[in-house]
């Protein structure tokens, strides 16, 4: 892989550096630069209310702690969410393009808004917690879950692609490093990606803050994307291309990242293409256990409470 350069900040955004207006975190196709993908992070004082209009894109109104109420399109959603991203899964609610929407909590909280510029207007969902697919990837120090809530064989958007990334401390996750960033039918698709992150307090301190790595490197192919990122709570990455991996997690911090992708391609669908010198590891998963410490939670349905 080619050695690493100097973060740039166009790729790396510290938390409050890409901050404006109400949110905390605006991640828009002007600033980003590309065409289609959106973050926003949204914090509520109790008994706060925010309006939005969604424009030309698709959004999901995703709990990262605490819940709300989501009205647009002629539909009331009450979300219950949950504490904390490391907590529990969560429901969430999606609106159309050229809606109005408004988000309002009685108790407060902070919530993810992962949106996508795209051409048709679905109807306005409230999907619950137990409905999210959870999903235990890699073997031994490459464990990690995923949340499928917005995957692209599982939920029914337009653009819009999104899943919640959760790594035990000290292990490697978005590895072996991949890349999305060509449009080759049945093989890759072409897609842009937010990482945003969220590191856990450690047991053995939890006032220290806890910190991770991301590494982007070019691939040949786009803008030569080359990023290596030391990551805490509320930063973000932003990866028009290249190969992305791995997400390292501090040894006693666990790190949750949320991935939102959106691109060009007329099917939505997820197709990556592996690093060619770091592929192999995939063939040892199969001799190796998956890390004891998942999955962090389940849903109810799956009969284990969250922990």
């Amino acid at each position: 892989m080619t050695p690493p350069s100097a973060p740039s900040p166009r790729h790396h955004l510290p938390a409050g550096s890409a901050a404006a207006g109400p949110y905390t975190l605006d991640i828009s196709p002007e600033s980003a630069g590309w065409g289609y993908s959106s973050l926003r992070v949204l914090p509520l004082a109790p008994g706060g209310t925010h309006r939005f209009a969604t424009g030309d894109s698709e959004w999901i109104v995703l709990p990262l702690a605490g819940g709300c109420v989501v009205e647009a399109a002629g539909e009331r959603f009450e979300l219950r969410g949950r504490s904390g991203v490391f907590a529990g899964l969560t429901d969430f609610a999606y609106v159309p393009r050229d809606a109005q929407v408004t988000v309002s909590s009685t108790a407060g909280g902070r919530f993810a808004l992962t949106g996508a510029r795209c051409a048709r207007r679905l109807p306005a969902r409230h999907v619950t917690a137990d409905r999210v697919p959870v999903e235990l990837r890699g073997a031994g120090s490459c464990s990690r879950q995923v949340n499928n809530f917005a995957a692209a064989d599982v939920f029914e958007a337009d653009r819009l692609i999104a899943v919640e990334v959760l790594t035990p401390g000290g292990n490697w996750s978005s590895y072996p490093p991949h890349k999305h960033d060509e449009s080759r039918p049945g093989e890759e698709s072409e897609l842009e990606e937010i990482y945003y992150f969220e590191i856990d307090a450690a047991e053995g301190n939890p006032a220290a803050e806890g910190l991770g790595y991301q590494r982007v490197s070019p691939s040949g192919h786009g803008r030569g994307t080359d990023v290596l990122a030391e990551v805490r709570t509320g930063d973000a990455v932003v990866i028009p291309d290249g190969w992305h991996g791995p997400s390292i997690a501090a040894p006693g911090h666990d790190m949750y990242y949320l991935n939102v992708m959106a691109g060009p391609d007329p099917d939505r669908a997820w197709l990556i293409r592996d690093h060619p010198d770091h592929a192999w590891i995939r063939g040892s998963w199969h001799h190796q256990e998956t890390d004891p410490r998942l999955p962090r939670y389940r849903t109810q349905e799956n009969g284990e409470a969250a922990r």
